[in-house]
């Protein structure tokens, strides 16, 4: 086993840094899969649960209390028993997190086979993704990564992130997305839309009373007016 760990060791070392691209995925209808049982594990079932996945499978011998208390919402197949390279069947998305760095490797390379989107917990560099540290505020997502550097870094950016946009800001953006459907249909000069919802964005992060006070109409209105006067200057 130690030799096994020396070659894994080895060929982190000699593996090419990725530059990242950032996407936001759409789980839906997707089967996912997370090898682990343990608290990294229970962390990313509970992401991949929170970013609308309605389908995982999770494998491992033994789960962690918070894991086998999600297991009882209906949306997660718990096998409680060791890995087989058939529990990738049909998978779309697989977070590797045993404590095990040979069978995580295995995984992964199992993963890049099928063509399966791969997460290595212990070993970013050996899977096809990395999950940035997220703050969730209903539609609003924000997601920071280092790139794996320092995930501690990314944590506390993402904590001064959680501090900046508040719980308050998923009602906001909620309004938000009402405002633009309402403008959609009312106003039909691409250029007055374009500045009018700009105007809501800026007034929400300004903390403006008339975004969570008014009506839509009444909103609306106002930001038109502001809108034509500053075109009139």
């Amino acid at each position: 086993m130690r030799g096994g760990i020396v070659t894994v060791e080895l060929a982190r070392e000699h593996k090419v840094r990725p530059t990242y691209y950032a996407a936001a995925l759409d789980l839906k209808g997707k089967l996912c899969a997370v090898i682990g049982g343990g608290i990294v594990a229970e962390r990313k079932l509970k992401g991949l649960l929170e970013g609308g996945a309605d389908r995982v499978r999770l494998v491992s011998p033994a789960v962690t209390p918070g894991i086998a208390a999600l297991a009882d919402g209906g949306n997660i197949i718990l096998e409680q028993r060791a890995y087989q390279e058939s529990d990738l069947a049909n998978v779309w998305l697989v977070f590797a997190c045993t404590d095990d760095a040979m069978l995580n490797a295995a995984i992964a390379l199992a993963a890049n086979r099928r063509r399966i989107w791969c997460n290595v917990t212990d070993d970013a560099a050996s899977g096809s993704f990395i999950s940035p540290s997220v703050v969730r505020r209903g539609d609003l997502l924000l997601a920071v990564t280092a790139s794996g550097a320092s995930p501690s870094l990314s944590a506390l950016i993402r904590t001064e992130l959680e501090r900046q946009y508040g719980p308050q800001y998923k009602e906001r953006v909620e309004r938000l997305r009402q405002l633009r459907e309402y403008v959609y249909k009312t106003q039909k000069n691409e250029r007055v839309r374009r500045e009018v919802l700009r105007l809501a964005a800026e007034g929400t992060l300004m903390d403006d009373g008339a975004a969570g006070t008014l009506g839509l109409d009444e909103w609306y209105a106002v930001l038109l007016e502001i809108t034509i006067g500053r075109q009139m200057e």
